[in-house]
């Protein structure tokens, strides 16, 4: 089966999205971008060859199998995650065969058995329906168990938890970089439907059928037909120029893609902002995009979070809780952080401060869209930062208030954009 990928290389997370010649979206994937590109790629585009073979397997059984589709999913994600954590220990484990562990060696092989025991014990809870996981990336859940559990394994056996958090960096390293062979997915694709065969009720399709079904799905070469790779790291992308596209042009193509009635684009990513005009049929007529300053992206309110000792996912719903959306005076983040200290010093509401450093972001997001060319109906939101609510609300605001009512178009999909855009070039230069 012929396939076409597009790979976003962003400054924090690289997404894929594999599509068939009919321009079908099959399946997309996601990971931490980290500092080795050519790893966060490979791991990108094992994800969305995985949710193909899922697409494709729903396609086989039809509607009736929904919940028996969901609980595979949910099984296999667990399979992953016990996968990836024996490789885990194994590798901390190979790390004691160190001389400079000579004399704690057996006390640190207890403590990090203990860790992994416990972690390996509440793995089912964490996979279980209806389970809420701040995130589905392995090494924050992994790490943020292991922190958790190894302070205190460590001290029942005299060992300094530095130690055991510099054993478990290094080795989380070597865990990222692997990428498991085919024949590995699918084994844990068939535990996982064993699993849920085993406890799924009412599934809506018999067990021989679907055991045959995923069978043959296992069996469908996804050939790799091009690949397309943009975003921030496009450069470190392992594969030659001719199929590198600037993000600006994947992104128009991509909102297109997916409302086509789009005529303005507003990405906001980790590490830029961008204004983006297309025409009727995706093509770019103008953009512009922020200076090298990291001001009002991700990168910005990834500071804020860590200044306020709180998750990333935490800002928007925080900010939504305002009594009033104070006027902040810089979006700068060397100044950011001082500017918030002094605010919170003075009492006033984080709730409050949060709303007016979003306002601050999107009037700098609707200033670089105005040098663009203005903002033209249909207007189109895509990046991580459309995800969060206080931006989006404060967004609303704004177009109303600077350009009367239009449809602003927004997709829980809206990350994928410029790897979606990316695969559709990957099509058209073997197709056109």
């Amino acid at each position: 089966m012929r396939t076409f990928i597009g790979i976003d290389l962003g400054s924090t997370t690289t997404k894929s999205v594999l599509i068939d010649e009919n321009l079908a979206v099959l399946g997309r994937g996601i990971t931490n971008s980290r500092s080795n590109y050519d790893v966060a790629a490979r791991v990108s585009k094992q994800e969305a060859k995985i949710a193909a073979r899922f697409t494709l397997f729903r396609n086989a059984l039809g509607k009736n199998a929904e919940h028996l589709l969901a609980d595979l999913e949910r099984n296999f994600r667990l399979e992953q995650f016990l996968s990836a954590l024996r490789q885990l220990e194994e590798t901390c484990m190979g790390y004691l065969d160190h001389p400079r562990f000579q004399g704690t060696k057996d006390a640190l092989r207890r403590s990090l058995d203990s860790v992994f025991r416990k972690i390996e014990g509440e793995a089912q809870e964490i996979y279980a329906p209806g389970a809420a996981r701040k995130s589905d990336f392995f090494r924050d859940i992994a790490g943020s168990r292991f922190m958790n559990l190894a302070e205190a394994a460590g001290r029942e056996e005299g060992i300094p938890f530095e130690t055991m958090l510099n054993i478990y960096d290094k080795s989380i390293i070597d865990v990222e970089s692997r990428v498991d062979p085919d024949e590995t997915v699918a084994d844990q694709m068939r535990n996982g439907l064993t699993r849920s065969l085993a406890s799924a009720e009412g599934i809506g399709v018999d067990r021989g059928e679907a055991l045959s079904a995923l069978g043959k799905v296992l069996a469908i070469e996804l050939e790799e037909t091009y690949v397309v790779g943009t975003g921030y790291g496009r450069v470190r992308l392992p594969f030659p120029k001719e199929h590198i596209r600037s993000e600006i042009l994947c992104h128009g193509l991509g909102a297109h893609m997916m409302f086509p009635g789009t005529r303005t684009v507003l990405d906001i990513g980790g590490q830029d902002t961008k204004g983006i005009q297309i025409d009727e049929t995706g093509i770019v007529t103008s953009f512009q995009m922020n200076d090298r300053c990291a001001a009002g992206c991700g990168r910005y309110l990834g500071y804020i979070a860590d200044e306020m000792k709180i998750g990333l996912h935490e800002l928007g719903p925080i900010a939504m809780k305002a009594n009033r959306v104070p006027r902040i005076n810089s979006t700068c983040t060397v100044f950011a952080g001082a500017e918030l200290r002094d605010r919170l010093a003075l009492g006033e509401r984080r709730e409050d401060i949060l709303a007016g450093l979003h306002r601050a972001i999107m009037l700098r997001a609707i200033s670089i869209i105005s040098r663009s060319g203005g903002v033209t109906n249909e207007f189109t939101f895509t990046g991580g930062v459309a995800k969060n609510e206080a931006a989006v609300r404060e967004l609303h605001k704004l177009l109303k208030e600077n350009y009367g009512d239009m449809t602003v178009n927004i997709s829980p999909d809206s990350i994928y954009t410029g790897a979606l855009g990316g695969a559709n070039f990957a099509l058209r230069a073997v197709v056109h």
